[in-house]
């Protein structure tokens, strides 16, 4: 029996397409952690959360 071309064998592509996605979720949690280790970003980013809020009434 000669195999179809409308059932080709890809039963681990799913799994390679979600370690792809993980492993680049990953990367961008690393680079968020390297940038909110930086005493300017932090500043910057307690500001704006005290500003927010702060009520100017």
């Amino acid at each position: 029996m000669t195999p179809s071309l409308e059932h080709s064998n890809d039963d681990g592509a799913a799994t390679a397409e979600y370690a792809i996605a993980t492993m680049a979720a990953v990367g961008f949690a690393g680079l968020l952690v390297v940038i909110m280790r930086s005493d300017e970003v932090r500043t910057i980013l307690l500001d704006l959360v005290r500003s927010a809020l702060t009520f100017a009434g």
